[in-house]
């Protein structure tokens, strides 16, 4: 018989959660807990997040000990917490049952009538969070789970109905398997986690397993601009609908107009006009998003004026083409999450819509074998600024045994500078950047950290 996490939420047994403070083990020790079921858990540091699971009555522990298991009925760990953590030895030894967090929330989904996954290598949040809006604006009463604080709901969990789940989902160790769409999104698919996935055909393999996650009446949508997007879903025996910018897609935009970075549009969906859009977030890449959700939104019975609404009030999530203040010389100062290289370049484009004088871009690359893989395209994508700054490559899960080192890219981005902090960083974009230029700092690291360091007056 299957392990479900269903028969301990209705029996009230304890939970122990591995990582508790992390995204999407936070959201789901929130859910539990409105649920009245007994939670404890470790993580290594006490933070925001944990504070609040404490307060709402979570046992947590900041360090990983065997005995914090003892007395606990299931174990929940992140993919990041592997078989030797001594939590997982010793909940092995007494024989008490471990999953992991993507099998858990699968369970979960299941109680749901409609469940729509976003997926893809990048836009997930952003449109997991307009999806959100929307659907709220449409009285669904959804249940949502995004990876970024988002400010609408005052977090990154939402506790609505069961008529309606909306999930950010990852394909990072095939964590997205293991959920239960009856709306599968595909945003886009390339090469990224290659620690993990052999090439991009392994890739476009999963988002292929993910699309026949939905069952038939259910729907796959997917971006007909883009190739690997297309070949994940070659073959499936399912309701396909493609958004794109053509009008060879099911879902596509007309009246398109661009107001210094910010997109109008009329969104169509199989020929009828489906909803007037206009974003307040910036970049041709966010219309994508819209579309996409527009899709799955109409299929759903979202009325045209709701999705509206709610895409218009979507002002962004915390780190993405987030807008942190002004120096004190007048450069304005954005913090975003890109870290891989078309991402960065989506969010070098949408700069460039907005007439400043020089974009001026801090890069911090996040793991090693991610630089590696990718170091060509990093290169040509920091290439697109008019001065790239690079950060010390931030290591997550890794230790730098292949050799590699920010400044190797400095070396190949025609007037790239790199350095060894956060304080050297900061001086020399105090010193660089112009009153009406645009200082960017970018990855999925710790650099955000320099925004406030800029903004402050020293």
């Amino acid at each position: 018989m299957a392990l479900s996490i269903k028969p301990y939420i209705e029996n009230k047994e304890r939970i122990h959660l591995i990582g508790i403070g992390g995204v999407s083990m936070n959201s789901l020790g929130e859910l539990l807990l409105s649920r009245g079921v007994p939670i404890s858990g470790s993580d290594r540091l006490r933070t925001d997040v944990t504070a609040r699971l404490e307060a709402l009555g979570a046992k947590i522990t900041y360090e990983h000990k065997p005995e914090n298991v003892e007395g606990a009925s299931l174990i929940v760990r992140t993919a990041a917490v592997h078989d030797d953590n001594p939590e997982i030895v010793r909940a092995h030894e007494l024989g008490i049952p471990v999953m992991e967090r993507a099998e858990a929330w699968g369970h979960l989904m299941r109680d749901y009538d409609n469940v729509v996954c976003l997926a893809g290598t990048h836009g997930k949040t952003t449109s997991t969070s307009m999806m959100t809006l929307m659907t709220m604006e449409a009285q669904m009463d959804p249940t949502v789970m995004v990876g970024s604080n988002l400010p609408a709901i005052g977090g990154t969990l939402r506790i609505g109905g069961k008529g309606c789940f909306v999930a950010e989902s990852c394909e990072y160790c095939n964590s997205f398997l293991r959920f239960a769409p009856t709306v599968a999104v595909i945003l886009n698919v390339e090469e990224d986690h290659l620690d993990f996935f052999k090439d991009i055909n392994d890739i476009i393999h999963s988002f292929h397993e993910f699309a026949e996650l939905t069952p038939m009446n259910g729907l796959v949508v997917v971006n007909g601009d883009d190739p690997h997007a297309m070949r994940s879903v070659a073959g499936i025996n399912r309701k396909v609908r493609t958004f794109g910018t053509s009008a060879t897609s099911d879902v596509y935009p007309t009246d398109v107009r661009d107001e210094n970075g910010y997109y109008r549009f009329t969104v169509m969906v199989e020929g009828k006009k489906y909803a007037k859009v206009a974003l307040s977030v910036p970049g041709r890449h966010n219309m994508l998003n819209a579309l996409a959700c527009c899709a799955a939104a109409e299929f759903l019975g979202v009325p045209g004026d709701a999705a509206e609404r709610g895409l218009n009030k979507f002002t962004g999530s915390s780190r993405r083409f987030q807008l942190v203040g002004k120096m004190p010389n007048g450069a304005t100062v954005v913090d975003d999450y890109a870290h891989h290289p078309s991402e960065m370049k989506a969010t070098l484009n949408t700069a460039k819509e907005m007439h400043f004088d020089r974009i001026l871009c801090a890069f911090q690359p996040h793991t090693y074998t991610r630089t590696k893989a990718l170091f060509h395209e990093f290169v040509e994508a920091l290439g697109m600024c008019d001065q790239a700054v690079l950060a010390p490559i931030y290591a997550a899960r890794e230790k730098n045994t292949i050799g590699i080192y920010s400044s190797d890219i400095a070396r190949e981005v025609p007037g790239a500078v790199s350095f060894d902090s956060f304080d050297e960083i900061a001086d020399y974009l105090r010193k660089e950047a112009g009153p009406n230029d645009l200082v960017l700092t970018m990855g999925a690291g710790n650099i955000n950290e320099v925004g406030p360091m800029l903004i402050k007056n020293k």
